[in-house]
C-alpha cells in the first residue's frame, strides 16, 4: 500500500546528473543539510548516454587517423577497427549502465540520494513517487535546484513515432553497428556520431538542412570536417532535409528526402536538437509553463518565481549546453544558496563569485571529430551579430614544426579575435588533430583579459602545437 511522508532539509535538487551532483556537492560543503532526487541513473546523460560513451567510441578512430599518416606506424593501422573491442571499451567507460559508484560517492559526500520522480509542488516542495509507489514530500528551508538537463528533440515528422529513430542515446548505447546509417543534423552530436560510426564499419550517409556542417562555428571548422569525413567514406550531403521516412517490414528505413532524393538505411539518427526535462516537474505549481525552458539571472535564480529559492541549473535554463558549463554553474549556484541562507550579501558582478559570467563571455566546447575542433568566446559572426569592434587573425597550424611532428600531413587552422578597443582575446577557434588541448589557454587569456603585450611573455614549448599562440601574435604584429 502506497505511504505519504514528509522530510525536511535545507536543501533539495532535482536531478543527479553532474550538474546536480555538483550544486549538491556545494550546498552539503556549506554545511546544509542536502537531498538529491533522481529517476533514472545517478550520473545522468553525460555519463551513460553522452560524454563518456561517446568519447570512448572516438577515440579509436581519432587515433587511428593520426597513427595512419605517422611514418613506420601506418601498415600496423591501416586494418579495420576491432568493433566489438571499441564496444566493450565504451561500456566500460559507460560503467556498464550501472551507478553504483556514483552512489558510493555520493554517500560519502554528505548527500542523501532519493529514488524516484520529483515534481515541485509549490513553494519550496517537492513531491516525489517512489519506485514503490510511494510519495515522499520534500520541503526545503532555504532552496530548491532544478538540474534535469535536456533531451533530443525530435521533428514533427508524420509517423515518426513508427520509426523507432535513434537520438543521441541510441547513437551512444548500440550493441552493435548498422551497415547503413543515415545521420540527420550538421551539430556536434550529427557530426561525431557520423565520425563514430563510419570508422566502425557503418556506411553513414550525413544530412544537413544547412550550407555546412557545425554551423554555429567558424565556417573553416566545418570545411575541415567535410572533408575528412568524406576522405573517410561518409556521403555529406548539404542543403536537404527528410521529407518523409518509414520502417518497412523487414527492418530497413526508407527516407524521402526534400529534393526528391530517396535512400534506404537500416538505422536513422535524429541529431537535431535538444529540449528541456521540464515538462513533467511541476512547473505550473509555481507558475512557469510545463516543457519550457527556466530562465534565471547570472546568479542561476529563476526570474519568475518570487522569493529567490528556486534555482535552474545546467542543460534546462538554456544558458550554455555542455556538461562542463553546467558543472560550472552549479558551483556558482551551491555559493549562492550557501551565501544566502548565511545571509550574506551576494557579490554578483562580472566575474564575481556569485556570477556566471562565462555562461556568456567564455563557453569552451570541443567537437572529437577529424580532425578535433575547439572554440570559446566569439566567432566573427557573433561578433558582427553584436556590433563587437574585433581585429581577426589566422594561422596555418601546419606550418608549425609541432604539428608536423604531431602529423606529418597535418592541416589545420587557428583564429582569433581581438577587442580593438581592450586589446584582449575575445574568441578562438582551432580546427585540427590534437587542438583539444588548445583549448584551456585560450580560455584562461579570455576569462582573465590578457592584454596581448602580456601574451608575448607566455613563452611557448619547442616543437609544440601550442607555439600557434606565437605565430598568430607574430602574424598580427608583421601585418
Amino acid at each position: 500500500m502506497a505511504t505519504e511522508n514528509l522530510r525536511t532539509y535545507d536543501v533539495i535538487v532535482i536531478g543527479a546528473g553532474p550538474v546536480g551532483e555538483n550544486v549538491a556537492d556545494r550546498t552539503s560543503a556549506a554545511g546544509l543539510s542536502t537531498v538529491i532526487v533522481e529517476s533514472e541513473l545517478a550520473g545522468g546523460e553525460c555519463s551513460y548516454w553522452a560524454c563518456e560513451p561517446s568519447k570512448a567510441l572516438l577515440r579509436p578512430a581519432l587515433l587511428r587517423a593520426d597513427a595512419v599518416h605517422v611514418p613506420g606506424l601506418g601498415p600496423a593501422v591501416k586494418g579495420p577497427l576491432d568493433t566489438e573491442a571499441v564496444l566493450a571499451h565504451r561500456d566500460r567507460m559507460s560503467a556498464d549502465w550501472k551507478d553504483d559508484s556514483q552512489v558510493e560517492w555520493i554517500k560519502s559526500a554528505g548527500i542523501e540520494l532519493l529514488r524516484g520522480h520529483g515534481r515541485l509542488a509549490g513553494e519550496r516542495e517537492v513531491s516525489v513517487h517512489t519506485p514503490a509507489g510511494d510519495t515522499v514530500r520534500l520541503r526545503a528551508r532555504h532552496a530548491v535546484a532544478v538540474c534535469t538537463g535536456s533531451r533530443a528533440a525530435l521533428p514533427p515528422l508524420p509517423g515518426i513515432e513508427n520509426l523507432r529513430p535513434w537520438t543521441s542515446r541510441e547513437a551512444t548505447s548500440a550493441r552493435k553497428q548498422p551497415r547503413r546509417l543515415a545521420v540527420v543534423g550538421a551539430g556536434v552530436v550529427g557530426v561525431e556520431m557520423a565520425t563514430a560510426w563510419q570508422a566502425l564499419g557503418s556506411r553513414v550517409t550525413l544530412l544537413a538542412r544547412e550550407e555546412g556542417l557545425l554551423p554555429r562555428m567558424e565556417p573553416f571548422a566545418g570545411e575541415l570536417v567535410t572533408e575528412r569525413l568524406r576522405e573517410a567514406g561518409a556521403d555529406v550531403r548539404f542543403n536537404v532535409s527528410v521529407a518523409a521516412a518509414e520502417r518497412v517490414h523487414d527492418g530497413e528505413v526508407r527516407i524521402t528526402l526534400s529534393d526528391g532524393g530517396e535512400l534506404a538505411v537500416d538505422e536513422i539518427l535524429f541529431a537535431t536538437g535538444r529540449a528541456p526535462r521540464s515538462e513533467d516537474i511541476g512547473l505550473d505549481t509555481v507558475g512557469l509553463v510545463p516543457g519550457d525552458w527556466i530562465a534565471t539571472d547570472d546568479s542561476l535564480t529563476v526570474t519568475a518565481v518570487p522569493g529567490k529559492w528556486l534555482y535552474a541549473v545546467g542543460d534546462v535554463n538554456r544558458r550554455a549546453l555542455f556538461t562542463h558549463q553546467g558543472k560550472y554553474q552549479a558551483r556558482i549556484a551551491g555559493a549562492v544558496i550557501g551565501a544566502r541562507a548565511r545571509g550574506e550579501e551576494l557579490d554578483t558582478g562580472r566575474w564575481a563569485p556569485h556570477s556566471s559570467t562565462a555562461d556568456t563571455e567564455a563557453v569552451p566546447g570541443v567537437v572529437f571529430t577529424d580532425p578535433e575542433v575547439a572554440s570559446v568566446g566569439l566567432t566573427v559572426r557573433e561578433a558582427e551579430r553584436t556590433g563587437h569592434a574585433v581585429e581577426v587573425v589566422d594561422y596555418e597550424i601546419g606550418h608549425l614544426a609541432g604539428a608536423l611532428q604531431y602529423r606529418p600531413d597535418y592541416r589545420g587552422k587557428a583564429r582569433v579575435l581581438i577587442d580593438r578597443d581592450r586589446q584582449v582575446v575575445v574568441g578562438a577557434t582551432f580546427a585540427g588533430p590534437g587542438v583539444a588541448e588548445l583549448l584551456y589557454s585560450a580560455t584562461v587569456a579570455i576569462t582573465a583579459e590578457v592584454p596581448l603585450e602580456r601574451l608575448w611573455h607566455a613563452v611557448p614549448a619547442f616543437p609544440t602545437i601550442s607555439e600557434v599562440w606565437l605565430r598568430l601574435l607574430e602574424t598580427r604584429r608583421d601585418s
